[in-house]
């Protein structure tokens, strides 16, 4: 598989509204008692009769400013849209990188805040959408059966860490040889070059690369890759393969099948790109085990950023899925 062979995608060529409303929500950390703070930002009204739709940011520790187009599902549908940066990065409570580590940055932590921002924002039914690890975490959130879910959206979203792990090591076999072994080497003077080079493939296909949003998060994680190195390990670089932090044996394929047509009703929403480093067979097990209705939606000239890639397209598949009555 060769992405720099096929055209590049249109990318994101419409403006987006700055939010109706920003603000922070108090987060007492369960397992420290600790106050943290978590920014969060409104598109429309949480008062209209619209079901929110709660977006929640991968990474870990990349901050919600890549996802800033899918507010567009405001202007053209109406739909009240909320995002949010965890705590640990962007505009969110910090940590010490010294003080804090993979069994402080759990799964546990992110499902906990997620809790505590629907409740204060005073949210009882919502939809969720989730890119990356934030797929992820919307998926352990699915398994608790939250009485106010009605619709999920998984983005580019693996189901198992091993399967992720697996197709990350198949695609950089693609690559030309001196490449692959720059990758292999962080220390080498080509490494971040070879980085780069991987992620114009399958991370996000865009040009000029990478779009002004996503540029922002990641000089974001840059200044501060705590929550990233905590849970998935080494270097923050989606260049790396391994991952041997908190999320190493992260899985919800045995328990898909709790995801049924009562705990979300509205069904589920799969999206992945051509490119994607998240490829179908990390999507596979969501759309043959769920118990759910499922639609699975791929971008065609998209890698693993189809709403930075292909937004237009995006939108319309996101707002349709969302309008539609369940």
């Amino acid at each position: 598989m060769d992405p720099t062979t096929y055209p590049p995608p249109p990318g994101q060529t419409r403006r987006y509204a700055p939010p109706t409303r920003s603000g922070t929500v108090r987060f007492r950390i369960p397992s420290t008692n600790n106050i943290a703070e978590t920014s969060y930002s409104i598109w429309g009204n949480l008062s209209s009769k619209k079901v929110p739709l709660i977006c929640v940011h991968g990474g870990p520790g990349i901050p919600h400013d890549y996802l800033l187009p899918i507010s567009l599902i405001s202007t053209d549908y109406t739909i009240p849209v909320v995002m949010y940066d965890q705590v640990g990065c962007g505009r969110s409570t910090h940590f010490s990188p010294h003080q804090y580590h993979p069994s402080f940055f759990t799964i546990d932590l992110f499902l906990a805040e997620l809790d505590n921002l629907i409740r204060c924002l005073g949210i009882t039914v919502y939809d969720l959408f989730g890119h990356s690890w934030g797929g992820m975490l919307i998926s352990s959130h699915a398994l608790t059966q939250p009485a106010g879910l009605r619709k999920l959206i998984l983005c580019s979203t693996p189901s198992s860490m091993k399967t992720f792990v697996q197709v990350g090591a198949e695609l950089r076999s693609f690559l030309p040889l001196e490449i692959q072994a720059s990758l292999a080497d962080p220390l080498s003077p080509e490494h971040a070059t070879a980085a780069m080079e991987l992620h114009r493939r399958h991370l996000c296909r865009v040009e000029p690369f990478f779009p002004e949003e996503l540029m922002t998060s990641l000089h974001s994680l840059a200044e501060n890759d705590t929550v990233h190195h905590a849970m998935n390990g080494g270097p923050s670089t989606p260049a790396s393969v391994d991952i041997n932090g908190s999320l190493k044996d992260w899985s919800v394929v045995s328990e898909l099948g709790l995801v049924t047509e009562k705990t979300v009703p509205g069904g589920v929403l799969l999206i992945n790109g051509y490119f994607d480093s998240a490829q179908d067979a990390c999507v596979l097990p969501w759309f043959s085990k769920t118990k759910a209705r499922v639609k699975w939606v791929q971008f065609a000239l998209s890698s693993s950023m189809p709403h930075l890639e292909e937004t237009d397209r995006f939108v319309g598949v996101v707002g349709r899925f969302l309008t539609t009555h369940s």
